[in-house]
């Protein structure tokens, strides 16, 4: 298929979702200019409501629910930053969220979701939890996919359009995590939109090659993800966002779970930003690339999310030894 969000429909989102979300902070990072050898900008999308760009998409989304399907209620399927942000939405517009979650999830990110207003129920995995949804929704509740929707996508790209439009100045490449492909799918859009000529460079990591694994087989491959970035563990990618993928991303690096655990102890001391390792991964990925920048180019990276528990952070530094 064609992807099919376009420019205008990610700026209408934004004057949709205006008011309802933080306009994160964009800002030259010197720590980070120094290691890369280029100037570097960050989107520090960590501090959004809920703590990550989640909130724009399900804005987005929600707000467009005629009132029938409000009353119905929304059903979802997410162990992390989707849980969350669904909640929270449904929460402020009066909404009963049911979040379906793999019972292995982060118990930090159940609290939160709970807390944030939404009704969790654990299953066996995210293939099962997809399964239930298609039940509930048979049921007339509406199925909220964390990234196989178009009103998401185009929710998620206002990200870019913040960005293109804070970073004083033009931008040379563009590093942006992978999870099922929903979030690169909207800021590439509006990056490239705004820009065909800004180089987008995917990121995942090890144990969670969604994306990687779906275009080398040319189909959505189901996979079980392994790595400790829970929020890029996405069952599978999706006919939408593979073309997305091909259509504005210039690869895919795939960066080890230690290398994403260093960058978040990194930037955590050094920056005084607290990130989860689907976010802190794109500082990793850059760092894996530096050599390829070449003299005056300016390097964007998009901070996706901040939802990790301390004791989680304390485990993985003394099992990658960081």
């Amino acid at each position: 298929m064609n992807f099919d969000v376009t420019l205008a429909d990610i700026q209408a989102a934004a004057n949709r979702i205006a008011g309802k979300v933080r306009r994160t902070p964009t800002f030259m990072s010197a720590g980070l200019s120094a290691r890369l050898g280029v100037e570097t900008v960050v989107k520090v999308e960590s501090l959004q409501l809920a703590g990550s760009f989640k909130v724009r998409g399900c804005y987005n989304k929600l707000l467009g629910l005629s009132e029938a399907e409000r009353a119905r209620g929304v059903v979802t399927v997410s162990g992390g930053n989707h849980a969350i942000a669904v909640s929270l939405v449904a929460s402020m517009l009066g909404i009963k969220a049911l979040v379906l979650m793999p019972k292995n999830v982060a118990p930090l990110n159940i609290r939160l979701t709970q807390e944030a207003g939404g009704e969790v129920e654990l299953c066996e995995d995210a293939l099962a939890a997809f399964s239930k949804a298609e039940e509930y929704e048979g049921k007339g509740m509406t199925h909220v996919h964390s990234y196989d929707d178009p009103a998401i996508i185009a929710g998620h790209g206002t990200v870019g359009l913040e960005l293109a439009a804070d970073a004083g100045g033009r931008i040379d490449h563009v590093f942006i995590s992978i999870g099922g492909g929903g979030f690169s799918a909207g800021v590439g859009a509006a990056l490239k939109g705004l820009d065909p000529a800004v180089r987008i460079h995917g990121v995942e990591t090890e144990g969670a090659t969604t994306m990687t694994q779906a275009l080398e087989a040319g189909k959505p491959v189901p996979i079980r993800p392994t790595s400790i970035a829970r929020t890029l563990g996405a069952p599978f990618a999706t006919e939408r966002t593979m073309a997305a993928a091909r259509q504005f991303l210039e690869e895919i690096v795939v960066v080890p779970d230690a290398e994403a655990v260093r960058e978040l102890v990194w930037v955590l001391q050094n920056g005084r930003v607290l990130l989860e390792p689907a976010a802190s991964c794109t500082v990793a990925a850059a760092m894996a690339r530096k050599d390829q920048f070449k003299p005056g180019e300016r390097v964007a990276l998009v901070l996706c999310g901040s939802n990790v528990a301390l004791d989680d952070i304390e485990r993985w530094r003394q099992e990658f030894g960081v």
